[in-house]
């Protein structure tokens, strides 16, 4: 095995950063397929895999690590009634939909830990979540790398552009913490 591949080392970050539920390494993955560096079937099982085992590792310590975790959610409490409200609203469903949305994708596993959900249930809902979202993500950014591609060199032109893009991105989604917030508390 060559250690000085980006094959090698691409797929181990796939790996790590899948376990932490990471959008840009799986839309990478895609762009890297694309491009023929590695290879996409198992970049993406990779990346489901590790996704899959992350959010059940969350599980497991919202479950089993109660003490430590709360102590943890103190600090987030903000993000934690959004957590609860996504839930309470759409029920399982909420194992999807938390794998695309980020800043609450970590807590949805640990509060379902900590609370009384099965254990069984989460994992087979967690597989099926994982693949759904690995799908997504991965396919669509290697069926759109044209674009994805076009995009970066804009913006390798004009570095001005991507502070600019980061600055409307994290305006659009602070407006949507602050909408789901507001509708959080109306209840």
């Amino acid at each position: 095995m060559d250690f000085s591949s980006l094959e090698t080392w691409g797929y181990l970050a796939i790996a790590f950063f899948s376990f932490g539920g990471s959008f840009v390494i799986v839309a990478a993955a895609g762009v890297f397929a694309y491009l023929g560096k590695i290879d996409l079937v198992y970049a993406l099982a990779i990346a489901a895999f590790f996704n899959f085992l992350g959010d059940n590792f969350l599980f497991y310590l919202g479950r089993y690590q109660k003490k430590d975790v709360q102590k943890y959610l103190k600090k987030y409490r903000r993000k934690l009634a959004i957590t609860i409200v996504l839930m309470r609203k759409y029920g399982t469903i909420a194992i999807f939909i938390q794998k695309f949305i980020y800043g609450v994708k970590t807590l949805i596993p640990i509060v379902m830990g900590l609370g009384k959900y099965d254990f069984k249930k989460f994992i087979i809902y967690n597989a099926f979540a994982s693949i759904i979202f690995v799908c997504v993500i991965g396919l669509s950014a290697y069926y759109f790398s044209d674009v994805i591609i076009s995009l970066f060199n804009h913006i390798k032109q004009r570095p001005y552009l991507a502070p600019l893009l980061l600055i409307i991105i994290a305006t659009i989604f602070w407006q949507y913490l602050k909408r789901v917030e507001s509708k959080g508390k109306k209840r």
